[in-house]
């Protein structure tokens, strides 16, 4: 029997030491991880899809939480689901799922529930972001990249342009790229 730990993050900004630390001392010693949303699909996440691979029948797939797997209700399920067809086990860092010590129809029923939760707790995460977007905008806080150019660059580059110079000239001249003076002028033109 082989232990393999998958870990995800869902952005690069985390960090999965924890997840790999606690995978290592529970006994994993294969170890596969991706920066991923948990909504993404399976075929999106290299490292899990390679992992999967390499799990045969006996083997023992540690996660520090079933929503390290999924965190749709179906995927989680259908996931699972398959995984025990194969004659795999899974058991969360967590404590809710060891099917090492269960029977199918119970780690069923669990996986059902965790999903169920899994799901809930993903669409309220995307309505409070919303709201917080919402109130953020009300207060006038902008979204999205930052500029790199200020307003008397911009006057700049429409004089040039009125001149009558090319994108790429005033480009070069500026240091900026081509597709910025674009986006500019554009902008601008739309604007005026």
């Amino acid at each position: 029997m082989t232990v393999f730990g998958y870990w995800r993050c869902s952005t690069d900004q985390q960090d999965q030491e924890r997840q790999v630390l606690s995978l290592k001392a529970s006994g994993a010693t294969e170890l596969y991880g991706d920066h991923i949303t948990g909504t993404s699909t399976f075929g999106d996440r290299p490292e899990l899809t390679k992992c999967l691979e390499q799990l045969q029948s006996g083997d023992l797939l540690l996660l520090s939480e079933l929503s390290r797997l999924s965190r749709t209700f179906l995927g989680m399920v259908n996931e699972v689901s398959k995984l025990i067809e194969r004659g795999i086990n899974i058991k969360t860092l967590d404590g809710r799922l060891d099917t090492t010590a269960m029977p199918k129809e119970i780690t069923m029923l669990i996986v059902s529930i965790l999903g169920y939760a899994a799901s809930q707790e993903l669409e309220q995460i995307k309505t409070r972001t919303a709201e917080g977007r919402a109130v953020a905008k009300s207060r006038g806080v902008k979204f999205g990249k930052k500029r790199k150019y200020n307003q008397h660059q911009i006057a700049e580059i429409m004089s040039k342009r009125n001149e009558g110079q090319g994108y790429g000239t005033i480009a070069r001249a500026l240091g900026m790229s081509r597709a910025t003076i674009q986006t500019i002028v554009k902008r601008e033109e739309v604007a005026a």
